[in-house]
């Protein structure tokens, strides 16, 4: 028996029919086919899946396409105001190498700009502590740790310089 979903999603306002079982990110990538959200561990322990509800970081793979009818969901392609631009979060990872493989690069950005939402000049223990339930296989956790802070002074606009 399938379920009505209607949701926005990066501005757009889509409707489908799912299985009742259906993850959000599920929905995402296989129904929207916005497959930047990533599916890393299907247990929510790595973050790749991280998505903004109704302006809040979700773990997509812990929560049902049913349970986001009626929300507004953000991901990391809706993130840059157009497709030709980065969102400053995105041009920090770049320019401070926060990403090596990419796999959790979506994830990490998503919940960083949470963090940014909440705290606008996070300190590097700050930064940590919040990241913390996103995993990099790769061990860039320095790099990344720089690029949220240089993102948070761009967004701040005080662009801080990559060392």
């Amino acid at each position: 028996m399938a379920v009505s979903v209607s949701l926005n999603v990066n501005g757009k306002s889509v409707s489908r029919e799912v299985e009742p079982r259906t993850l959000l990110v599920e929905f995402l990538r296989e129904e929207l086919g916005l497959t930047g959200t990533h599916v890393g561990c299907d247990t929510s322990q790595c973050g790749a899946c991280v998505v903004h509800v109704d302006g809040k970081s979700v773990k997509a793979c812990t929560m049902l396409a049913a349970q986001a009818n009626g929300t507004s969901v953000l991901t990391i392609e809706g993130l840059a105001p157009n497709p030709e631009d980065l969102h400053p979060m995105q041009a920090a990872f770049r320019d401070n190498h926060g990403l090596q493989c990419g796999f959790c690069t979506p994830g990490m950005i998503m919940s960083a700009v949470d963090l940014l939402q909440h705290n606008a000049d996070p300190s590097e223990q700050e930064v940590r502590e919040w990241l913390e339930g996103n995993i990099c296989r790769c061990t860039g956790y320095h790099n990344i740790v720089k690029a949220v802070l240089d993102a948070a002074g761009r967004m701040r606009g005080q662009p801080q310089a990559a060392e």
